[in-house]
């Protein structure tokens, strides 16, 4: 009976109309959370960013964008018609061309210099309008400081709990289909989830997601 949405793989920022800025993220993790929030019984819309894997539950929802700018405006416009549970899982670009090409540039030979612009950053703009009575959780993937880094994240951008990937990590990151987290809730508690299936890790991170909607840790 609770709406949730969750954000989903990699967006593209144009260079021109034939190259982009991008990252690796699959998609995996934020499609086996999707299904199984769904399988609990949760109504369930997934942001997608155009990524190697969808959610394969039937009662899910996929809303394809692209661009940072598509994920943030489709994020904050389906947090804003009324969320339980918000699962920030995409890998957004943090940066985008500040002048993108109309027709294909040329290799002529010279170096050429991108100017990049901060894309808007979804996770403050839902953690500064939160409801009390919902669960905003993010994820963190980092390769130095992976603890200070995630905390803080957590804290600055007012979410209930964070899920810490590190790059560091064998088996976990982008593009597997395992993976090893920590989970740090807002109270201090944490849980490490040791190398399993994306499934079962999903599996544990939604356990914690029904725990704090139930005023639990």
């Amino acid at each position: 009976g609770r709406r949730a949405v969750v954000t989903s793989g990699p967006t593209r920022e144009a260079i021109d109309p034939v190259r982009f800025i991008s990252n690796h993220s699959s998609g995996k993790m934020a499609s086996a959370i999707a299904d199984e929030l769904s399988r609990r019984g949760a109504q369930v819309t997934v942001v997608s960013g155009p990524a190697a894997v969808y959610p394969s539950h039937p009662g899910v929802e996929v809303r394809k964008v692209v661009s940072a700018e598509e994920m943030y405006r489709a994020a904050v416009e389906e947090y804003g018609r009324g969320c339980d549970i918000t699962v920030l899982c995409a890998a957004v670009a943090d940066f985008t061309p500040a002048s993108p090409s109309d027709t294909k540039i040329k290799k002529d030979g010279s170096r050429m210099t991108l100017e990049l612009l901060p894309t808007k950053d979804i996770a403050a703009a839902i953690g500064s309008s939160r409801r009390p009575d919902g669960v905003i959780a993010g994820f963190a993937l980092e390769t130095d400081n992976a603890r200070e880094n995630a905390l803080s994240k957590l804290r600055r951008k007012n979410m209930d709990m964070i899920v810490l990937n590190s790059m560091r990590d064998p088996g976990a990151g982008f593009g597997v289909d395992t993976n090893k987290v920590t989970v740090f809730r807002r109270d201090g508690s944490s849980q490490d989830i040791p190398l399993a299936s994306k499934r079962e890790v999903a599996s544990a991170i939604v356990d914690n997601i029904e725990k704090l909607l139930e005023g639990g840790c």
